[in-house]
């Protein structure tokens, strides 16, 4: 093996960095913090919208609602619960119509709200909503699956505004716990503390 290959590009790489600047080291990794405009007020289009948010449900085993990571929250799947305390159950397209699964993601949506409530205190403190995986309960057949998840999405855009809008994920599962209609987890950037 000829080391040379390896020890030219490795000597040109060691010149350039040592050669680099203090400054302009510092303007690579600098990280902007986000800002929020006046108006943006999602606890006031909550009340807007005539949305109450419940106590945020406690996991039913061996995990926790959410985990922070720097600016992001990772929040674990939720499904249907109602105020009643029942969930939707059932699969969407055979049990359910898309618009009673579309009303379970809404409903969905409120529940994941609640925990992020929890978690920060103020939903104002959210940046952007990133990323929403949508599990629908459905037969192998069933093809619209982004129908039922658009009660979620629509909900995030309705409270958030532009900085609803995320990538998104909406599949078809053969079963979910408890039967439930869906399930669905979401990734959030906030305010740096």
């Amino acid at each position: 093996m000829n080391f040379k290959y390896f020890l030219v590009p490795l000597i040109a790489f060691i010149t350039i960095s040592c050669n680099t600047k203090k400054e302009d080291l510092e303007a690579a990794v600098n990280i902007e913090t986000p800002t929020i405009p006046a108006d943006y007020n999602p606890e006031e289009k909550l009340k807007e919208l005539g949305i109450t948010l419940m106590e945020a449900s406690a996991p039913v085993a061996n995990y926790v609602n959410a985990v922070r990571s720097g600016n992001l929250i990772f929040l674990s799947g939720k499904g249907p619960l109602q105020a009643n305390g029942e969930n939707i159950q059932g699969k969407v397209g055979t049990d359910l119509t898309i618009e009673e699964g579309y009303e379970a993601a809404r409903i969905t949506g409120i529940n994941q709200l609640s925990v992020l409530k929890s978690e920060l205190g103020n939903l104002n403190k959210v940046v952007r909503v990133v990323k929403v995986l949508g599990m629908v309960n459905a037969g192998p057949d069933f093809p619209d699956h982004p129908k039922v998840i658009n009660g979620y999405s629509d909900l995030m855009v309705a409270v958030f505004g532009d900085r609803g809008k995320h990538a998104r994920a909406a599949v078809g599962m053969g079963s979910l716990p408890g039967n439930i209609a869906v399930e669905i987890e979401m990734i959030v950037e906030v305010m740096p503390d």
